[in-house]
């Protein structure tokens, strides 16, 4: 198998290589899913692979790895990217607080919390390069998490003890067994359920266990539904007001401004995820007027978005990308995958409903422009950011190469 080192190095040149991509005819708009966590962080996938498999099954051309904190994964999601033929976009995730949004009690893109704003990267150097400084950083914050986790185990496990219930975890077997380098909540509800249903071989049994956990609460899910039992076990233990719950210190979240200049620095463009409609049609504080938000992002020097379709109202989700997209913004769907249910790996909207047409247009628009900027910067050449600002006068011939690139690689024999 090709060294994942050489996979933007034996591309053709720029002029050659669009010359050759000008030729072809007829060309379709390929299946994208530019957002997807993995092993390295917590996700519905049983290893690096599936999601590969899946995607070929699913005629997806483009995956883009998404996972919190971490550039783990990159190199081997880089090989199988080889393998598959499936062009990788190589992204990254963190949590930020903006204290003033906090103070005002102002929702970003996290519904629960106030302040506290999630912010991708798109297009990180690979091979992974990023000053000491921003390696020691990023370090510093999966050092804080997994702390946080190993504390929750600990208040588990008393909690269990004074209840006189029969369990008992260790976290860094835990971790070991069932995390790679960051050991989340969800890997502590999936080591529950794992226990639960070891313990009880019987249906009774498993229930009678789970409500006495659950502090006398009937069991909501079906006991089979594997993904609606570990969100059930989530949230009545690990969660705000669960007997397990810990609570993040603020000192370990980074400013809005200091995850900004990690992403660049590591070779990455600033990008929002926007969480936009709830099931109830109910929108965050900060997204409800997208007149404010166009403002806040630009005045932040963010031109990127992304959004999990599958959240979300068609209707509402057309309107919304329609406007950014008008307005000049870089716009990528995902999938996210980072919970226990293994979904289908083609974005679709709330309900199942297809992207249309022009929706896939923009998002293969955004995933070229991202493998344009990931192929110049591994040739050591200028990407699609100028300083700390994207090149938006230059979408067009970025795109072009982009999609050159991506189909460059996914039909090379």
């Amino acid at each position: 198998m090709e060294s994942q080192n050489q996979l933007f190095k034996n591309f053709p040149d720029k002029e050659e290589m669009l010359k050759m991509d000008r030729q072809q005819s007829g060309v379709e708009i390929p299946e994208i899913n530019g957002h997807i966590h993995t092993p390295h962080s917590f996700s519905a996938f049983k290893n690096m692979e599936q999601p590969f498999v899946l995607a070929k099954k699913e005629n997806i051309a483009v995956l883009g790895i998404n996972d919190f904190y971490t550039t783990d994964g990159y190199e081997e999601f880089a090989l199988l990217a080889l393998k598959h033929k499936v062009f990788p976009l190589f992204n990254i995730e963190f949590m930020a607080l903006q204290n003033d949004l906090q103070e005002a009690g102002i929702r970003v893109n996290d519904p629960n919390n106030p302040g506290r704003t999630y912010l991708s990267g798109k297009g990180l150097n690979f091979p992974v390069s990023m000053s000491e400084k921003s390696f020691s950083v990023i370090k510093t914050i999966q050092d804080e998490s997994n702390r946080q986790t190993y504390k929750m185990v600990e208040k588990l496990n008393a909690f269990l003890e004074k209840g006189g219930i029969d369990l008992f975890f260790n976290a860094e077997k835990l971790h070991k067994s069932l995390a790679k380098n960051l050991f989340r909540e969800r890997h502590i509800a999936q080591a529950v359920r794992i226990a639960v249903f070891a313990k009880e071989e019987t249906l009774e049994g498993r229930k009678n266990l789970l409500e006495k956990i659950f502090l006398g609460k009937k069991v909501k899910s079906s006991l089979d539904d594997v993904a609606s039992l570990e969100n059930e076990i989530r949230g009545n233990l690990l969660k705000a007001g669960g007997p397990a719950f810990v609570e993040e210190d603020p000192r370990a979240f980074l400013s809005l401004e200091e995850v900004t200049d990690l992403i660049i620095d590591t070779g990455g463009i600033p990008c929002y995820p926007v969480l936009l409609d709830d099931s109830a049609g109910n929108f965050t504080d900060y997204e409800a007027d997208r007149e404010k938000l166009y403002k806040a992002l630009t005045e932040k020097g963010i031109y990127f978005i992304e959004l999990i379709p599958g959240r979300n109202d068609a209707k509402i989700l057309k309107e919304f990308v329609s406007w950014f997209h008008q307005k000049g913004f870089v716009i990528t769907f995902g999938t996210e995958h980072n919970t226990p249910k293994l979904d289908p790996m083609l974005i679709s909207c709330r309900g199942g409903v297809p992207l249309d047409n022009e929706l896939k247009i923009i998002n293969f628009e955004g995933a070229a422009i991202i493998a344009a900027h990931q192929y110049l910067n591994a040739k050591g050449e200028e990407g699609f950011l100028k300083g700390i600002l994207p090149k938006l006068e230059e979408k067009e011939k970025f795109t072009e190469l982009g999609k050159a690139v991506i189909r460059n690689f996914i039909n090379k024999k």
